[in-house]
């Protein structure tokens, strides 16, 4: 095999092992399909450009987290995004998003396969619920929920992909976590 075959094999083996986690993270930050494909494509990119030796995968994986978040922040940033609608600031506002956090248009778990139409509805309208909450979080806390809790990393690994304190990702988790339960109970409150 030649060097450009063994190099064409190991970028994708990196795109399948972090393709969809690295939209899925670009999408949750930028609502935006398009966008968080062009950064996922900014961070290959970035990855082919120059070289790199880590010292483990999970130095590997967070390098990936780190550069993405970094491509997010820069779309942000941009003078486009700058004048165009803001972020959804309430679930009313997601509402009518046709993306779910997985970056599809249905957001049921694949291992919670239900076959009567009923149930499929009401848990389709739930996990809706569920990511529109999460996406009315302020980013601080949006970042460190989709971190622990769909990416499952531990709270040293989110402190230092996000360059933030143990304590603080710690106490980021806690305050999104009210504020997801608190958000959803007024929702399911009906006195």
């Amino acid at each position: 095999m030649t060097k450009e075959g063994a190099d064409d094999r190991e970028l994708q083996l990196k795109i399948d092992a972090y393709g969809d986690m690295l939209f899925k993270l670009s999408f949750l930050r930028l609502q935006n399909a398009q966008d968080a494909e062009d950064v996922v494509q900014e961070v290959f990119y970035q990855y082919l450009k120059k070289p790199r030796t880590f010292q483990s995968p999970e130095h590997e994986k967070a390098w990936f987290l780190k550069v993405t978040l970094n491509g997010c922040r820069k779309v942000w940033r941009s003078a486009w995004k700058r004048h165009q609608a803001p972020w959804p600031s309430g679930p009313g506002d997601a509402e009518n998003s046709q993306w779910d956090l997985n970056g599809t248009k249905e957001a049921m778990p694949q291992d919670a396969q239900v076959h009567e139409p009923e149930e499929r509805f009401f848990r389709r309208e739930e996990n809706r619920r569920l990511i529109q909450a999460v996406l009315a979080l302020p980013e601080k806390y949006r970042d460190v929920i989709h971190l622990f809790y769909y990416e499952e990393l531990s709270v040293k690994e989110i402190s230092r992909i996000t360059g933030r304190g143990e304590s603080t990702v710690t106490s980021q988790l806690t305050r999104g976590r009210e504020l997801l339960r608190k958000s959803l109970k007024e929702e399911y409150d009906f006195g």
